[in-house]
């Protein structure tokens, strides 16, 4: 930096101590002698005639000092620095760490930016940190109420499935219980034990029923001639559940009456026979399996018997003529709309089942009269007490009944060719259970064999085993060929 008076130059090189400190500090550097200094760095201008306090000037960098000249006329007195020489280093003031404060679009109002007031000096920045505040806004919910729709609907769906719950468990036990009240004296007559759920009278065992879940519920009876017991069924519509209610709307549903009565084995003939709607009729020829291999369709059931909206399915054309009698075709034309089907059979094994070919016993078969029924609408009890009288009297139609000899022939007949089709499905099941046991038959033997101390009983049994296997060896033809 070149200076205007030499005189000046020397006296501001007498008054600068510190800067030769930090001078010759800089020169300790083992690079100083590459580094060159231009003499003309620094340019004084308008200092003729002034004093320098040696504290005003921090360095030869220029960084000025706490106690340097606060007006403008002392400040016009030093000149900057030039910015033309690529080398020379940059030295930030301390005060640019606060220089973020001063952006214009994050703070309003802080000082250093455009909207600070005008009597903070700039140098407060540094002492002084921005105090930030957020607006505490008052969340009103009454008037949001409707940011809110989906979870209204939710929890009001939930209080009306748990209303519907409780009203619809609360009806189908009224039900149940208005059934039973009313043919309890029917049943007490005809049975010694009614509702038996498994205790003892001395553990306090009353008369009601069993409640499978919330729409089925189930009574037992036994104690009566011809028959085993005697299972009473109510399956009636979900009311607990709002989605089948729902449901049931589209496709109308009707609660029913099941009565399945278990006939003691000599008290029934072999035979099939089942009377049932339409719709139900092909149902159950497709799902049950004694009705599936044992009947066949009777046509025009409604000329024959003289029966409105049924179907017959039957085995033996005897027994059905003499099931069908007045009394149940008297009934079956007054309640068609209670009566769905009834079911006699002495092969009844329940669904068909899927053909596992693994399986080498046929299902477990019973005697059974199965009856269903639905429930009229407004549910009286008074007019479904005439079908269990129905199912007593058709319970000792089936005692007193018995099969003609041509009868009973035709009823074996079709005994064995149903045995013997399953004989031939499961024929190469029941070789391959043959064939093992025969193999476990024979391991056993051999440990049994070889756990005795005896040569001679071993070598025996491994000749017959010998022997046994060239007996299953395919033979071949010894052919003879002539020479030539």
């Amino acid at each position: 930096m070149r200076l205007h008076h030499p005189l000046l130059a020397v006296a501001l090189l007498c008054l600068m101590p510190k800067a030769f400190v930090k001078a010759d500090n800089f020169e300790e550097n083992d690079f100083a002698e590459f580094e060159d200094f231009d003499d003309d760095e620094f340019v004084v201008e308008n200092v003729v005639g002034r004093q320098i306090d040696s504290g005003e000037i921090d360095s030869i960098s220029g960084k000025v000092h706490d106690n340097a000249p606060k007006n403008e006329d002392d400040a016009n007195d030093f000149a900057e620095i030039d910015d033309n020489d690529e080398d020379e280093a940059v030295v930030e003031d301390e005060e640019n760490e606060f220089e973020h404060f001063q952006d214009e679009e994050e703070f309003e109002g802080f000082p250093g930016t455009a909207n600070e007031p005008d009597d903070i000096k700039p140098g407060d920045a540094k002492k002084t940190e921005p105090k930030l505040t957020m607006a505490k806004v008052p969340m009103h919910f009454r008037t949001h109420w409707d940011s809110y729709w989906m979870e209204m609907l939710m929890l009001a769906g939930l209080l009306a499935y748990f209303a519907n719950y409780l009203i619809g468990n609360k009806k189908n036990s009224s039900i149940a219980n208005l059934w039973l009240s009313t043919h309890k004296s029917l049943l007490e007559d005809n049975f010694v034990l009614v509702g038996d759920d498994g205790k003892k009278e001395t553990e306090g065992s009353t008369l009601c029923f069993i409640k499978e879940s919330e729409s089925v519920y189930t009574l037992w009876c036994s104690g009566r001639s011809c028959c085993e017991g005697m299972l009473v069924e109510l399956k009636m519509i979900k009311r607990q559940d709002l989605v089948s209610l729902i449901a049931g709307i589209m496709k109308p549903v009707h609660d029913q009456l099941h009565i399945k009565v278990e006939i003691s084995p000599d008290a029934m003939d072999n035979y099939v026979f089942c009377i049932a709607t339409k719709k139900q009729t092909t149902k159950m020829f497709k799902e049950m399996n004694d009705l599936n291999k044992f009947c066949t369709l009777v046509n025009k059931t409604e000329e024959k018997y003289n029966i409105l909206g049924y179907s017959l399915l039957s085995e033996i054309a005897e027994a059905s003529s003499t099931l069908l009698d007045s009394r149940l075709i008297a009934a079956l034309n007054k309640y068609s709309h209670l009566i769905e089907y009834i079911h006699v059979s002495d092969q009844y094994s329940g669904p068909i089942q899927q053909e596992d070919p693994n399986t080498l016993k046929q299902p477990e078969v019973k005697r059974v009269l199965h009856c269903g029924f639905n429930m009229p609408p407004k549910i009286d009890m008074k007019e479904l007490k005439p079908l269990l009288v129905l199912v007593l009297y058709l319970m000792e139609r089936i005692r007193r009944f018995r099969l003609s000899k041509e009868g009973k022939a035709k009823s074996d007949k079709n005994r064995a060719r149903v045995e013997e089709e399953f004989m031939k499905n499961t024929h190469a099941a029941r070789a391959e259970a043959a064939a093992q046991r025969r193999e476990e038959k024979r391991k056993a033997e051999k440990e049994k064999v070889l756990a005795n101390d005896d040569p001679e009983k071993q070598r025996r049994w491994e000749e017959k085993e010998r022997k046994r296997l060239e007996k299953k060896r395919p033979k071949m033809k010894q052919l003879s060929i002539k020479a030539l």
